[in-house]
This record gives C-alpha cells, structure tokens and sequence, in this order.
C-alpha cells in the first residue's frame, strides 16, 4: 500500500510569530490562575505560582534537550516513539489530543462568556440595535445572555478558527501576534494600575486576606497541605508549555529554544505579580466569587469602567488565541500519528497552503459535538483539561529519561541536567495526584473521555491483530471472509526501510518492527562507510536464512540492499523514492556527533536504537 510522496516546505515562523501561537494559550491562564492559586493558599499564593514559575524552568530544559535532538511535530508522542514503542507513544498522543480538545472548548465558551459580560454591560447595550423581538428574547432572556446563545456562538467561534487555521499557518500567526500583543498590553497596564492603586492609599485587604489565610491552613490540615494542594491545583497556569513542541517543524532554526524562554519569563512575572494586586485590592470573598472573571472584576476596581471593559474584551481574545493553538498544536500532533498509522491515513491530505483541512474540520466537528452534547456544561470537560496535560508534560520528562538511557549517542544540541528532569517529572506527577485528590472527579471524567479514545487507537494500532480474529470468525461467510483477507492483505504489504550496520542488530530490528507495525515488507539497507562494508553485508544476509529456519518471524518478507553510497539526507532521499516508502516509515540508529548533519535533515526517520 504505497502513497504519492509529495515533498512541502513548510512555512517557517520566527521567534515572535511562534511565541505568540503558544504564549496565548499559556498566558491566558492569567485571568483565572491566580484566582486558584488564592482560594486555595490565600496570601501564599504569590510564592505558590514562583514555584510554578520554578517547574516551568526544569521543563524548558527538558524539552530542549529532546526537541532539538529530535525536530518532529508531535512533543511527547515524537520523543516516546524514538526512545519506546508505539503503544506507549500513542497513549501520550492520545492524552495531547484530549488535551487539546479541552483547550479549544473551554477557551472558546469562557470567551464567549466574558464577550457576553461586555454585552450587558451598561457600556454597552445590545438592547439598542435593532433586531427582531424574538430573536433578542431568545439570545437574551430575561435581559441577560442565554446559555444557548454561549453555546451557539461558541460553535461559531470554533469554527471561524478552524477556517483560520486551514488559510495556513502564516495567516495564523498573524492574527495569533496582533492577539498576544494586546494581551501582554493589557497585563502589563494592569500591573501598573495595581501599583498606581498601593502607592496612591487605595483601601488594601492584604491584612484581612492574611487572616482568612489562617483559617484556609487549618482547614486542609496544615502549611505543607496547604501548599501542596494549591501548588497542584495552581499547574493550570502552565498548559499551553507544550504546544510549541507539536509545531516545531513550523518554525525557523534556533527558535524552539526562545519560544520555551518567552513563555516561562511571561509566566514567573505576571501570575505572581497580579496574584499580589490582587490580593492586595480585593477581599478573600470577592475573589472567591469572581471565578473566571477574577481580573475584569479587579480591573473595574483599579482603572474603572472603561478598564475593565478593556480586560474583557482581552480575556475574549486571549482565549479565542488559546483557541487558534489548539488547532496548530493538534494539526502537527495528528498528522504524526496518522503518518505512523495510529490514525487513519485519510487525515494526511495537505492543501496548498500547507494545513490539513481534514484534520481541522474533524477536530472542529469533534469539539463542538461534545459542546452541544453537554449543552454547555463542561465540568467533566475541565477535570479531563486537568489530567491530560499533566499526564502529557509527565511523560515528557519520563520520555527524557528513557532517551538518556536509550539514545546514549543520539546527537544533542543541550543535555538537561538529570536532576531537572527528575525534579520536573515528580513535579507534575504529584500534581496530577494531587488534583485527584482535590477533586476525584477530575479521574473519573478523565477515565470517561480517554479510555474509549484510546481503545479507538488500538484498533487502528493493532488492525492487523484484529483483522485476524475477524477473518477466523467470518469463515462462514464467504462474502465478508474475502472482504476482511483482501483488506489483511493490503495492510501487511505495508513497507519499511530500516538501515543496518551490521548482523548484530538484525533480531532488535526485526523485534521491533513486529511489535510496532502491521507491514511485513521489510527492506534492510546497509551502506558503504562509516561501520559498512561488502563483508558485513554479506553476514547480514547469511544470517536471513538461518532465522528462517529457525521459525524467527516466518511472516516477514525481507530484502537486502547495499547502497555503495554514504549514509546522509541525499541518501534517505533517494531509498524514500525509489521504494516509495514515507520517510517517517524509515528507521536508523542513533545520529551520533560525529556525523555532519542533524536529525532535522532526514525527513523525520524514526530512530529505533
């Protein structure tokens, strides 16, 4: 079963264009961050989010390490497809795409819900334009926005950012920076007002809010509970770190590295800093009950009206560009998958503008299916946002460490101290346990939403396995019995290249390819230099028929090839066209320092040892 290799340059974002796709997303959890981190630590919350702001550090450096070494759209699924095998990286690509749907959803409705405050409110009165009576009565009963009319615009907003996203990834970066821009204006004048309001006497709560910090400690069962369900709770302002991961293919050389950079520095100044306004401007209850409106609210108090006005408006845009990373970050993640068949191959389709329209209109299908189906209601959607992308940046440092281990010689532009990395992974692993404890729920939604999804991977995944007990059981049905065996047939003609230096390695790689993939044409390619020669080429296929005799994988049909050539990205070119095989289904070992090109430069080959 081969496919037209059809060879794209993609468009490539600079720092600022790439930093504002993901910095929407990450940064947006201003408006309600500090909010969390107060209910649950009162006065502590300040030092609560620095810790955040800390753990952000260690995983800036984890993801640079495994990014640079391995440049591919995909952040955990990519690094634990190279350094595990496929069913353990497709539960990661599973719990990013559950992660992602969380994110366009809830970003999208809570925009919607601060644009509808800026409708009621008296700066501005839809009452005044004139529509039809019924039309007004149904978006507005009682005078006040409906659920069905969040609901409806919601899809809308949805939608007009899956039409973005499908003009191409430059026309999204710009709308992405013109929102970030905005955003980073807005809070920043909001820190100024909040000092503006210290300096000048304004009324300050900090001494109330102190007091009422006292109670929120002996209610958890002490300072060290109190932290740590508040530090748990509080790795909220944190999702949108790892989006940048499934778009790198998209970005100029060099940049990844800055756009890790920007978000932290946006991150460990703002949430701590408008935690302390805050606190400072508004009492323990007020707070409580602005919710996710935590900073209109602050903001009417320190710059009126008109600021406050401004703040919504913000919020909606921010959230709406948290809206437009979703769909990036998903775009590069599944077409990943879909190229490595845990997705159906139907979803690689490029436009000339270089997105996949299949994969943007089935993701918007998607969430706004589950947005009609809960009518609105995404409590369950929330605890499912919480688990997800704590289990993504967990098993990204944990994908980290089986590389260190398993990819020993793999060429790294940065080693990420060991300690980082094992302090990062415990970090969000005792944060996801924690909000589990915050809230049981939060599993038993996850459970709801991940374990059908990822039973849905596995059958794609494990077709063939599938196909086999299906043609055992139709035998009595000769029609569907043909059906199933010719539809068997076209998935194990399946070919793979992979690169062999010597006999040695030729049970790990034939291993390999039987635990991960359904093809069973295998082409093994050993290359003149480096460790090639005619004598190990020649072991390499005098030891084929030993392992035949032997019953070693009798199912595979393989071929030898020696290319009087050195092993480099012309070379990967070539094989690629000449068997028609998609690079991402070539496998290598390890780029090692001592080769004259990067990862980058193969094409996105998958490194198996």
């Amino acid at each position: 079963m081969s496919q037209k290799l059809k060879k794209h340059e993609h468009p490539r974002l600079g720092q600022f264009a790439a930093t504002a796709i993901c910095g929407n997303d990450i940064l947006s959890s201003s408006l309600y961050v500090s909010g969390i981190a107060i209910i649950f630590a009162g006065v502590f919350a300040p030092v609560v989010l620095a810790i955040v702001a800390l753990v952000l550090f260690f995983y800036k450096k984890v993801y640079t390490e495994v990014v640079e070494a391995l440049p591919i759209n995909g952040g955990a699924y990519n690094c634990l497809l190279n350094g595990t095998s496929k069913t353990f990286a497709a539960i990661a690509g599973v719990m990013t795409i559950l992660s992602y749907i969380a994110t366009a959803v809830i970003s999208a409705k809570v925009g919607v819900e601060y644009l509808s405050k800026v409708t009621e409110s008296p700066l501005f009165k839809i009452n005044s334009l004139q529509l039809h009576n019924d039309f007004i009565d149904f978006l507005m009963p009682n005078g006040h926005i409906g659920e069905n009319t969040i609901t409806i615009f919601t899809t809308i907003l949805l939608l007009t950012f899956a039409i973005l996203v499908i003009s191409g990834i430059k026309d999204s970066a710009k709308v992405a920076m013109g929102i970030f821009g905005l955003h980073i204006i807005t809070l920043i004048g909001f820190l100024i007002l909040g000092g503006i309001y210290f300096v000048s006497g304004g009324k300050s709560y900090f001494a109330e809010n102190l007091t009422q910090t006292w109670s929120i400690v002996s209610k958890q069962g002490g300072i060290i509970m109190t932290l740590y369900l508040a530090f748990s709770a509080s790795l909220l302002g944190v999702s949108g770190f790892e989006s940048s991961a499934n778009f790198v293919e998209e970005q100029d050389a060099g940049v990844f590295r800055k756009t890790l950079r920007n978000m932290l520095i946006g991150v460990a100044i703002f949430n701590p800093l408008i935690a302390l306004v805050v606190l400072n401007s508004m009492s323990f209850e007020g707070i409580a009950n602005a919710k996710d409106f935590l900073l209109a609210i602050a903001s009417f108090d320190l710059g009126g009206p008109y600021f406050a006005l401004l703040v919504m408006v913000d919020a909606f845009l921010v959230l709406s560009g948290a809206v437009l990373t979703a769909y990036v970050g998903v775009s590069g993640l599944i077409y990943r998958m879909s190229a490595d068949n845990c997705l159906p191959i139907w979803f690689l389709k490029m436009n000339d503008k270089g997105s996949y329209p299949r994969i943007i209109i089935s993701f918007f299908i998607l969430c706004a299916s589950i947005l009609i189906m809960t009518k609105g209601d995404l409590l369950s959607l929330a605890g499912v946002y919480t688990i997800a992308f704590l289990g993504v940046m967990s098993f990204f440092a944990f994908g980290n460490l089986i590389l260190k281990e398993t990819r020993t010689e793999l060429k790294r532009t940065y080693n990420a101290p060991i300690i980082f990395v094992i302090l990062a992974f415990f970090s969000t692993a005792f944060g996801l346990i924690g909000n589990i404890r915050i809230d049981f729920q939060n599993l038993v939604f996850f459970e709801i939403y991940f374990l059908p999804s990822l039973a849905l991977i596995f059958i794609i995944l494990y077709q063939d396995t599938v196909l086999k007990m299906a043609i055992r059981i139709s035998k009595p049905f000769p029609k569907i019995y043909s059906w199933l065996d010719d539809k068997f047939s076209d998935i194990v003609s399946g070919k793979f290249i992979v690169f062999i230096h010597n006999k040695h390695r030729l049970h790990e790689i034939l291993e390999y390819v039987n635990r991960n993939e359904s093809g069973w044409n295998i082409i093994l390619i050993h290359c003149k230099g480096g460790n090639g020669d005619e004598k190990s080429y020649k072991e390499i296929q005098d030891a084929l028929p030993i392992l035949k005799e032997s019953g070693v994988f009798p199912h595979f049909n393989i071929t030898t090839v020696y290319k009087n050539e050195e092993f480099g990205p012309e070379l990967i070119d070539k094989v690629s066209k000449e068997f028609k095989v998609r690079k991402n289904r070539i496998m290598i070992g390890a780029i090692h320092h001592h080769h004259p090109y990067d990862y980058a430069e193969l094409g996105g080959v998958r490194i198996i040892f």
